[in-house]
């Protein structure tokens, strides 16, 4: 049977390429399930972890010490659902998987008529163990799904089935979901102020993050392409795809599916070349499928929204909170772990701020927009005369679209990216280097041989000139180049800086190489 890579829902081993869905964390999850203990597993969307959930129960019962089942509470995961109805669901739910992953001796009873007190989720669980020949293992997915009464009353009756555990209630129950438990105790605490960390919440003994892919592992995940049709998937192209992936599950089997199905066509006789990662990357971004159109629905959110504004602007952040708010960012797997921070891996970096900035983007005229405008006779790109239309532009816009822009903080390096990315889309692309800290976004257009470096910098005092010459001199080396432009934007408005003073156009020489500066 063809195999193939998978982008949608649960992964087949006689399907898909895989990886290894335990990685080398099963033997500790089976130390906890020994010790009769709670624990949660954490991961961002479309990591694998209902895939782990899957291959997990059916190991255990296979291995025949314990019987386990795997249940999703997303069903319930909506704000007006009572306390009654969403055990109603849960309890069906439970009911419909055990018939689907265990033989008919060991289901538990058909919930259907049941009285409302025997259909309570720890009533229903606690009666259904009693009848079994061995212990419970309940793997629960998609729990921080719930909302508000829903979340506590589920958290509350696992907690208090806890002391009849093995014999009247499970004996292990792994909460699953995109947050550590302390994510539930803030969204818990939200509207109800006199719930305290105890109580319902203290339900685990430890957390469990699944990780990445590690370069390893998407090497291996490859090598059973090319085990089974030949094709391979050479070094070069393999780090270019780990690169833009960052072993992120999703994006590693979709950026391999649109070369191979998309591109390719299937066709395993054709060579796999590094240029047709660019291009495969390129298409997801345009594409904005389910996964990638999803970041859109976080970055609305405070705690992310201040996160980006950092990495955007490479500025340090207000430090009131900023834990708990780089925490909530690493578990939604929005950025990387260590330091600096910085967004996961390319492709998010880039549609990220394509979100941000599509209300710039759709609303730049396309009259000033037209790249043929920006062209010299010989095809390259006139990088001074597109700057120039910028600053045009930004002259005449600028004040009045950032006073009403979200990102407002990070408004002058976006409304720059939006207006570069609608004139490049015409041939070349924009790559970008952004991270905390480092008090600056740098930019690389590529049009056809063309490499132009670009420094994004605020002006906060007497040393942001010098520093950010400086730092694209360091830039400029990085890629090679011997000339680079230096955008400076001034923090104060018009009124304060007249333009007439603010705009100006100089040209620095920093160890043999020219910086253009402008100031704006």
């Amino acid at each position: 049977m063809k195999r193939f890579f998978n982008t949608t829902g649960l992964c087949s081993p006689k399907d898909h390429y895989m990886v290894n869905p335990f990685r080398d964390i099963y033997d500790d999850i089976l130390r906890l399930i020994e010790a009769k203990q709670y624990f949660l597993i954490h991961a961002p969307r479309q990591t694998g972890k209902t895939t782990f959930l899957h291959s997990l129960a059916h190991r255990l019962n296979r291995e025949g010490k314990y019987i386990s089942v795997v249940c999703s509470l997303e069903s319930a995961g909506y704000p007006s659902i009572t306390v009654e109805k969403a055990n109603k669901v849960f309890v069906n739910s439970l009911y419909s998987m055990a018939r689907f992953m265990l033989e008919e001796s060991l289901w538990p009873p058909d919930p259907k008529g049941m009285e409302p007190e025997e259909s309570l989720l720890k009533n229903y669980i606690s009666n259904w163990c009693l009848t079994l020949p061995k212990p419970l293992i309940l793997l629960l997915d998609e729990v921080d799904a719930l909302y508000d009464d829903v979340l506590i009353s589920t958290l509350r009756q696992l907690r208090d089935g806890f002391q009849s555990r093995p014999s009247g209630f499970p004996q292990s129950v792994a909460l699953v979901g995109l947050r550590d438990i302390r994510e539930y105790r803030l969204r818990a605490r939200a509207d109800n102020p006199s719930i305290g960390a105890g109580s319902p919440f203290n339900v685990k003994a430890k957390s469990f993050f699944l990780p990445v892919f590690s370069i390893e592992e998407v090497r291996g995940l490859l090598q059973q392409h090319a085990d089974d049709t030949g094709q391979v998937f050479t070094e070069e192209v393999l780090q270019k795809l780990y690169e833009f992936s960052g072993g992120q599950p999703w994006l590693t089997n979709a950026l391999a599916n649109e070369i191979v199905v998309e591109i390719l066509k299937e066709d395993y006789s054709r060579a796999i070349t590094p240029d047709m990662v660019e291009d495969a990357k390129e298409r997801l971004i345009a594409q904005r499928q389910t996964h990638l159109d999803s970041l859109a629905d976080k970055i609305q959110e405070e705690r992310v929204r201040r996160v980006l504004l950092g990495i955007i602007t490479g500025e340090a952040p207000a430090f009131d909170g900023w834990d708990d708010s780089v925490r909530y960012c690493r578990d939604l797997g929005i950025i990387s772990y260590g330091n600096p921070i910085q967004f996961a891996n390319p492709i998010y970096r880039e549609i990220i701020t394509r979100i941000i900035n599509s209300g710039f983007a759709d609303n730049i005229n396309q009259d000033i927009a037209q790249t043929s405008w920006y062209l010299n006779p010989d095809g390259s790109l006139n990088m001074d005369k597109l700057l120039d239309a910028f600053v045009t532009f930004y002259r005449r816009h600028s004040e009045s679209w950032l006073e009403r822009f979200q990102y407002k903080e990070a408004g002058h390096q976006l409304l720059l990216m939006a207006f570069l990315q609608r004139v490049i889309n015409g041939g070349g692309r924009i790559e970008r280097e952004m991270a905390i800290g480092n008090g600056r976004t740098d930019l690389a257009v590529f049009w056809k041989e063309q490499v132009i470096p670009i420094e994004l910098k605020m002006h906060h005092d007497k040393w942001s000139q010098p520093e950010g010459i400086e730092q694209l001199g360091r830039y400029m080396d990085k890629l090679g180049q011997k000339q680079g432009y230096f955008i400076l934007f001034e923090k104060k408005s018009s009124e304060e800086l007249p333009w007439e003073t603010r705009i100006r156009r100089e040209v620095h020489e920093v160890d043999g190489k020219e910086v253009i500066l402008l100031g704006m």
